[in-house]
């Protein structure tokens, strides 16, 4: 899938990130906007794992959806 759908989309998508990473805040999602960067370092920030990690993550949840 295209990010740019998922940004565009990203009230349909958010619910399905926080189900996926269920540390992020409702102001988290909200500050995040569906950009992919900003998606990145919360992640990293929220649960103490390198760019890398959380860009893997990301990778394989933009798959799934």
């Amino acid at each position: 899938m295209n990010w740019d759908i998922i940004e565009g989309k990203w009230n349909e998508y958010k619910g399905k990130a926080q189900t996926q990473w269920g540390k992020l805040t409702d102001d988290d999602l909200d500050v995040i906007n569906g950009r992919r960067v900003e998606l990145s370092g919360k992640i990293q920030q929220r649960y103490g794992i390198a760019k890398d990690e959380a860009e893997r993550q990301i990778d394989e949840w933009e798959r799934r959806h």
